[in-house]
């Protein structure tokens, strides 16, 4: 499914469920009113210029994003060495970088599926990758059982890449207790943990609980690499702003990492942009638009929870065969259906439902006025196809 597709399609009953980015339940994209905002604060800024940031980034935001992702209160703040990049793929890039310096050879395992960029970002760094077990097709949920041995069975010192929430393409994340469980896995095993922070915020609405399975990690003291984006929670697509954080056992190690990933940074783009970093810092740095920011995210998670709820409930009003409790189940913008590649494929030629093939749809491409022909059509080739 391409977007080329989707918008050179005659049909008025047309459903883009392939787009990576919120839309409201008009269908249009959502610029966050607290970005606004803070945008007016920063042009009638006048000690502000267009002159370069340092190498690693704008220190405001540095700070209040590292904050964000390991908590306020968290005690080892000194021990994160702190890069901004350009958005989550930039920040996987300079995280790869990073791993192909100074843990060569090592494998990083990611899960199976992932988000598709992911391996794409490895291959172009010259680092190697595996897969672990992530997806039980057959109960459309989490296989930790088949996760954890792999992970077992991964030498020691590979890289395990972690979705920290909203799980891309799944939707499927661990519980509390499984993350437990991948942790004591990971640290007996010797392994290093790489966490993948896209979505914090934007998955349940609570930035805490989104960044469990991360801080579980760090609060323990385990070192770790996180990649961070603030393109779905701020709506910030366009303006590429994230961050790399390198967790050490020491602050003097956390300095030295920052002088490498400046090296690496400095023939690669040499320094990130300003206005994305400007705005995400003035947010978190702003308690009146911090809240507002929160209250935002409170609202779009809501709206995709409640397209769950409501294409749960259509499917199961039709009696459509199968069981669609994992459409509830699951969490952040994308769902894994479970369809065949056959479904999809009619889905796109005849309903106009544009989707991938493997039937992972993103939820923001619905709403109340497309839910019940999504709900049918889905209907129809679950009955209908193979």
């Amino acid at each position: 499914m391409t977007a080329k597709q989707f918008n050179d399609s005659k049909d008025p009953n047309k459903i883009n469920l392939g787009v990576g980015a919120y839309r409201t339940d008009a269908g249009k994209p959502y610029p966050l009113p607290s970005v606004r905002e803070a945008e007016a604060l920063i042009l009638a800024d006048n000690s502000l210029n267009k002159e370069y940031l340092p190498i690693t980034g704008f220190e405001p935001f540095l700070v209040g994003a590292r904050d964000l992702l390991f908590g306020a209160d968290f005690k080892n703040k000194d021990h994160v060495a702190k890069c901004q990049s350009l958005s989550g793929t930039g920040a996987l890039r300079l995280a790869a970088e990073f791993i192909k310096r100074f843990l060569p050879g090592a494998f990083v395992y990611c899960s199976n599926p992932t988000w598709g960029n992911h391996q794409t970002v490895l291959e172009h760094a010259g680092v190697e990758h595996k897969e672990y077990r992530y997806w039980d097709a057959k109960n459309r949920a989490l296989d930790i059982n088949g996760m954890l041995a792999d992970l077992r069975a991964a030498p020691r010192g590979s890289v395990i890449m972690l979705h920290a929430c909203a799980h891309n393409p799944t939707g499927v994340d661990p519980t509390a207790e499984q993350w437990e469980s991948i942790y004591q896995v990971i640290t007996a095993g010797g392994l290093f943990p790489w966490f993948d922070s896209a979505y914090q915020g934007f998955a349940s609405g609570d930035l805490d609980k989104d960044a469990y399975g991360l801080r579980y990690f760090a609060n323990r003291g385990t070192e770790l690499i996180a990649s961070q984006s603030f393109a779905k929670n701020f709506g910030l697509y366009s303006e590429r702003v994230g961050g790399v954080y390198v967790l050490c056992q020491s602050a003097e190690k956390a300095t030295a990492a920052v002088s490498q990933l400046a090296a690496i940074v400095r023939p690669m783009y040499s320094n990130p942009p300003a206005h994305g970093a400007y705005i995400v810092a003035k947010i978190l740095n702003t308690p009146a638009l911090y809240a507002k920011w929160k209250g935002e995210l409170i609202n779009m998670a809501g709206r995709i929870i409640e397209m769950r709820t409501l294409l749960r409930a259509k499917l199961e009003a039709l009696g459509t065969p199968g069981n669609w409790s994992h459409i509830t189940s699951q969490i952040g913008m994308f769902s894994y259906t479970g369809l065949t590649k056959g479904q999809c494929k009619v889905l796109v030629e005849k309903f106009s439902v544009f989707l991938l093939s493997s039937g992972r749809i993103s939820m923001a491409g619905i709403n109340h006025s497309n839910v019940n022909y999504l709900a049918t059509s889905i209907d129809h080739v679950v009955r209908h196809v193979q």
